[in-house]
């Protein structure tokens, strides 16, 4: 488990260090553009420092939605409820075929509709949209299973 873990983080942390120097250097470039008075190219150094910016600000929500969306997935596992996707049909590119999910969608779809205020049946939801394709409610179902999950923690004392 420990090797899969540093197969996961090392290209990760490797893109977020590559990124961080990136953003740096586009940072001191804004700041050339700032500090040569020009009017115009004032204008465009801010711009370029605004870039670095957002672009730390995506970089740190990417991750952080990926840690939380990896704790949801080892607390399914771990509870065994996680979506049974080995015996289903595949396309030669090794998507599952699109019937097969379209079937697995609606099953799970039902379960959610029993409790949609269960985490564990957004979670599934949103692993079920992503097998039948549906990218964009996939993240927005997973979201939703985040908020859900952190609502059933324990709250600690301040």
């Amino acid at each position: 488990m420990r090797g899969d873990l540093v197969k996961v983080l090392a290209p990760i942390a490797f893109i977020v260090v590559a990124l961080g120097f990136y953003f740096v250097l586009l940072g001191g470039r804004g700041l050339e553009l700032v500090r040569s008075g020009n009017a115009a190219a004032v204008g465009l150094g801010i711009g370029v420092l605004l870039l670095p910016l957002v672009g730390v600000w995506i970089v740190y929500a990417t991750v952080r939605a990926g840690f939380q969306h990896q704790h949801l997935s080892r607390r399914i596992h771990e509870e065994g409820l996680e979506l049974d996707v080995r015996d289903l049909p595949r396309r030669p590119s090794g998507r599952i075929d699109r019937d097969a999910a379209d079937a697995l969608f609606e099953r799970v779809k039902k379960e959610w509709e029993a409790d949609p205020d269960n985490w564990r049946n957004s979670y599934r939801l949103a692993r079920a949209y992503d097998y039948a394709g549906d990218r964009g409610r996939a993240r927005e179902t997973m979201r939703r299973a985040v908020a859900l999950e952190k609502l059933e923690r324990p709250q600690s004392a301040d």
